[in-house]
Formats: structure tokens, C-alpha cells, sequence
């Protein structure tokens, strides 16, 4: 798929990658012909846009991680106030994570192409972060790798919830009261306020 679609293939391929999700986060076994049932087209179709079932899957991490990008620049995580920016690109990233909830786990959606994606987003994280201990919201002394990791198991546990996935749609309704749990968690922890 090295040169664009046309309008009617891109919305075909759009739905393909929809259905496979959906089907594929329910039973990560579902053949390619429950995609197409699901898809609304042929299996012939969907062979004919993904070879074999790791393109298919392939295809879904790039949907999926450049919509995670999308959603962080969203956020202007370098224009916007610290708080807001956090809070904006929590909210986001947990409502992206709830649609892509069998992509964004599974490691055949690695690739080349996904782990560039993934690099840029972790090195924008540390600049943000970066930026929001130069301008007071974290600590002066705090460790930024730390931080990072503590702030991506939090949103993973927004979006888990103790380890069984939360329905997508109550994460997706609930996106920005998560956020608001997860940014609290995050720069005042849970000890007694004061």
C-alpha cells in the first residue's frame, strides 16, 4: 500500500482495519472471513488489500500508533500550559487506547515503522515533562525516566482497571474523568493532602 488510495479503497481499507480490530479484541483467533463478515465485504477483499493475516495486523499497528501520535499532538504538549497539556493528552490517549485495545498490546503489530512511531512519542513524553519540571509542575530533582514510566502504568490502569479491561465505551465516556484520576495520581500520589 506504498501509494495513496482512492477514496472508495481507502474507506474499504478503513473499514477492514475497523472490523479487524473489533473482531480481533474479542477473539484474537478470529479468521480473516469473520473480519470480512464483520467488514461488510468479501474475504476476497480482504486478501486482496492484506496478503496474509501479519499484514493485516501489521496494517493495524500503523493505523493505531499514528493515531496515538495524532492524539498527542492533539494535546500541543509544547505549547500548552503543563496542566492542561497533561491532562488533554491522558484524556486522549485513553480514548485512542480503547479502540486500539487488541492492537496496542499485541507484538505482532511491531514493526519497523510502529517502533519509530513509539520513539518519537516517548522522546516527546521526556521533553514534556522536561518542560513542565523547568516550568514548576514536577519536582526540580525528579527523575524524568521515572516519571515517564510511573505516567504510562498509570494510564495503563486507567484504561485495565485492576487488570481486566474496562468496556471501551465507559473508558471512551469517562475518558476525561480518568484523566483527571490519573494526572491527580500522578503529580500528588495518593498520601494525605496538606
Amino acid at each position: 500500500m506504498g501509494r495513496p488510495l482512492r477514496a472508495d479503497a481507502a474507506r474499504t481499507v478503513r473499514a477492514i482495519l475497523e472490523a479487524a480490530e473489533q473482531v480481533l479484541a474479542e477473539d484474537p483467533s478470529a479468521s480473516m472471513e469473520q473480519i470480512a463478515e464483520q467488514a461488510g465485504v468479501a474475504r476476497t477483499t480482504v486478501h486482496r488489500r492484506f496478503a496474509n493475516r501479519q499484514a493485516l495486523i501489521e496494517a493495524l499497528g500503523a493505523s493505531a500508533k499514528r493515531q496515538l501520535m495524532e492524539c498527542v499532538e492533539d494535546a500541543h504538549m509544547d505549547t500548552a500550559p503543563p496542566l492542561v497539556a497533561l491532562h488533554r493528552v491522558t484524556a486522549n490517549v485513553l480514548r485512542i487506547k480503547s479502540v486500539w485495545r487488541f492492537t496496542l498490546g499485541h507484538p505482532l503489530a511491531d514493526t519497523p515503522l510502529t517502533a519509530e512511531i513509539w520513539s518519537e512519542i516517548n522522546a516527546g513524553a521526556l521533553e514534556f515533562f522536561a518542560r513542565a519540571q523547568r516550568e514548576g509542575l514536577l519536582a526540580p530533582d525528579a527523575d524524568l525516566l521515572w516519571a515517564r514510566r510511573a505516567y504510562y502504568a498509570l494510564v495503563d490502569e486507567a484504561q485495565h482497571g485492576g487488570g481486566a479491561d474496562r468496556d471501551p465505551d465507559q473508558v471512551r465516556q469517562n475518558a476525561d474523568a480518568l484523566a483527571t484520576l490519573v494526572v491527580d495520581t500522578f503529580l500528588r500520589g495518593v498520601g494525605p493532602r496538606g
